[in-house]
């Protein structure tokens, strides 16, 4: 098919595939879409590898880089680099040992303390996301996407100067209209289907609004999107193309530890929830003891802000994974990752390229049932 993103970006399907998987990255691609590498989970110098495992594999075909950049972080968290885990206050690390004591995850060597959020989490400031934004624009990348918060002026000018795009998510037309005014090429209009950082407004709705205020600026639809018929349906409210995410998470390739990826396959749609217990900020995910504890328990000191309780949460379900692998029961009970309601859809493990193929196939079958109707 072609559309302004097929031809802008040299590919066969306006498929944009979000993931921290190099690998679902890279058959993307490959099947003819966009894929698009989650930078949050790496340091600069792990980002400069993946990169460049990716750049081996695609040979010269395009794919991109998301970076996550905060409009709002913690205040008190700003520009404290190593120091970001003394911030954490001492209730809510007694609420994760709480936690692990009453689920029976073990903790090694004591107690939850700060050696366990040494490293999780500092890339979500704005010197974190800098770093990691000259090591993307190092490759020959076809997008940067800054997936929270209007692109900062240093992203712009950076990816003008290497001839980049710059694509924004967001979840309100106001959000839209501000991130064109930062310098976005391209928005991502993200209903409060998806998983991740979401609003409140549904895809359905969002889109054709954002599409009227921006344009002619292009708009990708987000959320819900997870087969053929849904992407037909995002380009019939005006988007040029799609972005996915969630529905990779249960691919052969993805990287999601076999205890959450089995907890997806059985969950329905509405075993999602948006809780700030993993971020600080609203994003969907599956529901588990982690979200209901955090959101419900009396105990509950309730989540701190972005970057602290990502910081705290990342580190403690680290463990938690680690737990339920070896086959803690309580751990699985915790265990959760960050999924969209398109979650009820995804109940079989398939290639990556598979699932490319099959998106393009049932576009073609629900645009031919729109010609028959029309015809009729």
């Amino acid at each position: 098919m072609r559309s302004s993103i097929t031809e802008r970006f040299g590919v066969d399907f306006p498929l944009f595939a979000f993931s921290h998987c190099r690998d679902v990255v890279a058959a993307v691609t490959n099947a003819g879409g966009f894929g698009v590498l989650g930078a949050v989970a790496y340091s600069p110098e792990q980002l400069d590898e993946e990169l460049s495992w990716i750049d081996a594999q695609v040979n010269g075909r395009p794919y991109g880089v998301d970076v996550l950049v905060p409009g709002k972080i913690d205040a008190a968290a700003a520009d404290l680099g190593a120091r970001l885990p003394d911030l954490i206050p001492e209730a809510h690390r007694d609420f994760v040992d709480h936690l692990f004591r009453k689920y029976g995850v073990s903790v090694p060597g004591g107690a939850y303390g700060r050696d366990d959020t040494a490293d999780a989490g500092r890339r979500v400031t704005h010197e974190g996301a800098t770093g990691l934004i000259d090591v993307a624009l190092k490759h020959p990348i076809g997008l940067i996407a800054s997936a929270l918060g209007p692109p900062p002026p240093a992203m712009v000018e950076r990816a003008r100067a290497a001839g980049v795009p710059v694509a924004a998510l967001v979840g309100t037309v106001e959000h839209a209209a501000r991130q064109v005014a930062a310098g976005a090429d391209i928005i991502v209009a993200q209903g409060t289907e998806a998983g991740g950082h979401t609003g409140e407004v549904s895809t359905m709705v969002l889109v054709p609004q954002v599409v009227d205020a921006v344009a002619p600026v292009p708009v990708l639809a987000a959320g819900g999107i997870a087969d053929g018929r849904q992407v037909a349906a995002a380009l019939a409210l005006g988007a040029e193309g799609v972005w996915c995410g969630s529905v990779w998470l249960t691919t052969d390739e993805a990287e999601t530890p076999p205890a959450v990826k089995r907890k997806m396959l059985a969950a329905t749609s509405r075993d999602t929830v948006r809780s700030r217990s993993r971020t600080g900020k609203p994003a969907r995910q599956l529901r588990s003891a982690w979200t209901d504890e955090w959101d419900g328990a009396p105990e509950s000191p309730g989540p701190l802000g972005m970057p602290l309780q990502l910081l705290l949460a990342e580190a403690a379900m680290a463990r938690v994974g680690r737990a339920a692998e070896a086959g803690a029961p309580g751990a699985r009970e915790l265990a959760n990752y960050f999924v969209g309601q398109v979650v009820g859809q995804m109940n079989q493990v398939k290639p990556a390229r598979q699932v490319v193929y099959e998106m393009i196939e049932g576009y073609g079958e629900a645009v031919e049932r729109l010609r028959r109707i029309t015809d009729a």
